[in-house]
């Protein structure tokens, strides 16, 4: 499909039926030869997408409701581009299923079929997630540090290490935004870097997540940019790049990448 023709920053009208060819995927490689992710993937990850208004009716009309969780495998050729997998799940808001298993049955079908690969989905009923309540990030909080920011458009010469000696930590920042590549509409995210390698200057690393705010770029290429460019300046032996977006339109997306993990906690923030 042509970049084009992306439904973002469009008026678009609400599908009254189910219709999978809303799904509009975006090739991952775009992106990734501008960032230099290279073949085979230098990490592993997903996108971790959470749908927060999903609904459906049963055999006699009623309404039901969910929530829903998709594990996108970050190598997978395509993602799935935000307003279309929104307008898609409305798709089914006026469709009548059997049950949920179905509906499970038929999101991982289509998703996986736009995506390029297996797309894991997981429903909840509300009660259920209730249950799950809030996650917690431990690690050290750098946006505690008194620092003067100046620069507010993307600046990877910013990142350093304060010394070349080996630490393991997690640094923990509240203070990524950065802003949709169609509309400029700003995503705001708490991100998690942990790693093993030379002590990164934790104040630098709060000045370059900070010049993400006027920088224009889906959830998933920010991740895997941070990634690329903290193993660029700073070199470490390990290191993991988990995002927690809030949510738009009833959806939120959590990117992450490591090259030490198999997979990451859940970690429903408080913005969530």
């Amino acid at each position: 499909m042509n970049i084009n023709d992306i439904p973002l920053g469009k008026q678009t009208d609400y599908p009254e039926h189910y219709d999978p060819t809303l799904l509009f995927p975006v090739a991952r490689q775009i992106k990734r030869d501008e960032i230099g992710v290279s073949s085979p993937l230098p990490f592993q990850g997903g996108d971790i997408w959470t749908g927060f208004e999903v609904s459906w009716l049963n055999l006699k009309g009623k309404p039901q409701v969910a929530i829903v969780e998709f594990e996108f495998p970050c190598d997978t050729p395509n993602i799935i581009e935000s307003k279309s997998f929104k307008l898609y799940l409305n798709s089914f808001n006026q469709q009548k299923l059997e049950n949920a298993d179905i509906l499970v049955s038929w999101l991982s079908r289509d998703l996986s079929q736009a995506a390029g690969g297996e797309v894991k989905v997981t429903l909840y009923a509300l009660s259920d997630y209730q249950a799950k309540g809030f996650g917690e990030v431990s690690g050290y909080l750098i946006d505690e540090l008194d620092i003067e920011c100046e620069q507010y458009d993307y600046a990877p010469q910013l990142l350093s290490c304060e010394s070349q000696h080996l630490v393991e930590e997690t640094l923990v920042s509240h203070l990524l935004k950065s802003n949709c590549l169609i509309t400029s509409q700003p995503d705001w995210a708490s991100v998690v870097i942990e790693y093993r390698g030379a002590k990164l200057d934790a104040e630098a690393l709060l000045k370059y997540l900070v010049s993400f705010r006027n920088h224009n770029e889906f959830h998933e290429q920010c991740v895997e940019r941070i990634y690329q460019d903290i193993m660029k300046h700073c070199a470490p032996e390990q290191l993991t790049v988990i995002a927690r977006y809030t949510r738009r339109g009833g959806l939120d997306i959590n990117p992450w990448r490591s090259n030490c993990r198999t997979q990451v906690p859940f970690l429903r923030l408080a913005r969530q």
